[in-house]
């Protein structure tokens, strides 16, 4: 069965990489997966196309620049008899020696898709003799893990192309834009501590989005295009909403269980003497 968008390929791989333990998200800094683990200093990337080709490989060989867990995943079609992508075996040997991984995806009319890892990325490259490359990107690759880290979840598909991608700075610019449409007209300051964006001031002057107007100095209003992406956004918009109340919550809980252990105290303290009068008598 083959697919019409490379898009199709991501919700099988980023469910394959999260049952390994990744946190992944997509399209970050041009990359069409990113998952970051717990246990690992350097990001997971991976780039998807649906056939091998050598803007795939090219793509490949500038992420390992970004770090060393880099794979390649393609389709696998087996209605397609003779072409250059079914040389499982000679492109399997050319991505090892690349130190790339490699992963197929078979999609099936009546069964969820079959993911095949044909090789697995190298952790670090070897230059002739022994030395290791030292690898470079290292600001890229800061800037890279700061956008994941700054995304409150995955809003995004990888391998989309001509699409509008939900980064860390638009869901601020949403953020501030909700915060505005709740008070009809506010300051940048205001703004700014009620949804926590240290950045609402030049989110607002600057007005990339065409979403804000100024009305005077230090007061600024939603226009209708923002009240359309709020609309847009309806959905990530209570994602953080829900994740906020939960934050909220957990911090009443921590505080009552810090009370209950005061109270706890002051109950031993009162008890003490009675017990040590007990055991004098």
């Amino acid at each position: 069965m083959a697919v019409k968008y490379e898009t199709e390929l991501y919700s099988p791989v980023k469910a394959f990489f999260e049952r390994r333990g990744y946190d992944v998200k997509a399209e970050v800094k041009h990359c069409d997966l990113v998952g970051v683990r717990s246990d690992q200093n350097e990001p997971l990337i991976v780039e998807m196309k649906k056939t091998f080709n050598l803007s795939l490989l090219l793509q490949g060989m500038q992420r390992l620049k970004l770090s060393p867990f880099v794979y390649l995943a393609v389709e696998r079609n087996r209605s397609k008899r003779g072409a250059v992508n079914q040389r499982w075996g000679e492109l399997t040997a050319l991505c090892r020696q690349l130190g790339l991984g490699l992963i197929t995806v078979t999609f099936y009319k009546t069964k969820s898709p079959l993911i095949d890892v044909l090789c697995e990325p190298s952790a670090q490259v070897h230059a002739p003799g022994g030395s290791t490359v030292v690898r470079k990107g290292g600001i890229r690759r800061q800037r890279l893990l700061k956008e994941f880290d700054e995304r409150s979840g995955d809003y995004n598909t990888g391998g989309s192309t001509r699409r509008q991608l939900v980064t860390a700075y638009r869901e601020k610019a949403l953020r501030v834009a909700s915060a505005l449409r709740a008070k009809g007209e506010a300051s940048p300051a205001s703004l700014a501590k009620q949804t926590n964006v240290g950045s609402a001031a030049a989110i607002l002057q600057k007005n990339y989005y065409g979403w804000f107007e100024r009305l005077s100095r230090g007061r600024y209003v939603l226009t209708i295009k923002g009240v359309q992406a709020l609309t847009e956004h309806a959905q990530m918009l209570e994602d953080n909403d829900m994740i906020e109340r939960s934050l909220n919550e957990l911090e009443m809980d921590f505080s009552l269980v810090q009370h209950d252990d005061s109270e706890l105290d002051h109950i031993a303290e009162v008890a003490e003497p009675y017990l040590i009068h007990e055991r004098n008598v």
